[in-house]
């Protein structure tokens, strides 16, 4: 077996195809590694209440969501309202960040993660794009409160503009991560997948060479250097293939399976 004892998992195009769907053969592996004493982890943008069933239908029924890029860690309890329990959870004041991206972006989408529950949101957005529950709020009321993740979607922006703008405006007190579409996520400073997982890490009490990590995504870099072993899709962008040890295949080829399965031998 394996010496790796802690597998972090990206979930929107890694384990789960851009339509929303999750391969059986996924399914299984993942399952398998669950069921061979493997810690299973699902890190995620998704807010917790989105990561859970994600989970479920992995056949995860106990275990650790590291969620909202970091800023909110789950533990998987079927006797809690939801299926989990939330166990860690960072914020950020999104006033100024919101209020400096909307003079760049005055047309801009804006939502504000409410916890467990779903978004407080400037606007309707297109239809799939967010779960959970919505409530339209005023500009005002979106920044009034701390957050653990504020969404931008700017319709017709592209990814390199959005860097653009964030290195215009300066945003030094968040973390930021664009989206393959007009979509930037902001998270408190200091903040990000990988320290997450390294609180779970430690919870948990493996040693760091026993972690592995599998993403795709401009948040899931520094996920991928935390790891002892990190792998990045093949359909990644350049800056996450170049923070990876190795490449897999893309999301349309189940990528991660000869991975996970890799994991079983």
């Amino acid at each position: 077996m394996t010496r790796t004892r802690l597998v972090a998992l990206d979930v929107d195009g890694t384990l789960m195809s851009y339509d929303g769907v999750i391969s059986p053969q996924v399914r299984d592996a993942v399952g398998e590694l669950a069921g061979a004493g493997l810690h299973v982890v699902l890190a995620t943008g998704r807010g917790v209440h989105s990561a859970a069933p994600v989970a479920r239908e992995l056949g995860l029924s106990e275990g650790w969501l590291v969620c909202s890029n970091g800023a909110v860690t789950a533990r998987l309890d079927g006797d809690e309202p939801g299926g989990f329990a939330i166990v860690d959870t960072v914020t950020f004041d999104p006033g100024p960040a919101v209020r400096a991206i909307a003079m760049e972006l005055p047309d801009a989408l804006y939502a504000v993660e409410n916890l467990g529950v779903g978004f407080r949101v400037s606007g309707p957005f297109p239809e799939g794009e967010l779960s959970g529950e919505m409530e339209v709020v005023t500009f005002d009321e979106l920044v009034a409160t701390p957050a653990t993740r504020v969404v931008i979607r700017a319709v017709g922006a592209s990814p390199e503009e959005f860097h653009e703008i964030v290195e215009r405006v300066g945003l030094h007190e968040v973390e930021y991560a664009v989206g393959w579409s007009a979509w930037l996520d902001l998270t408190p400073g200091g903040v990000s997948k990988a320290s997450a997982l390294e609180s779970v890490r430690r919870r948990l009490g493996v040693e760091p060479f026993a972690t592995l990590a599998i993403g795709d995504g401009g948040n899931d870099v520094t996920m991928l250097q935390w790891a002892a072993r990190g792998v990045a899709m093949g359909h990644a962008r350049p800056a996450v293939l170049a923070a990876a040890d190795e490449v897999t295949g893309a999301i349309e080829d189940d990528g991660a399976l000869p991975v996970l399965r890799s994991l079983l031998v």
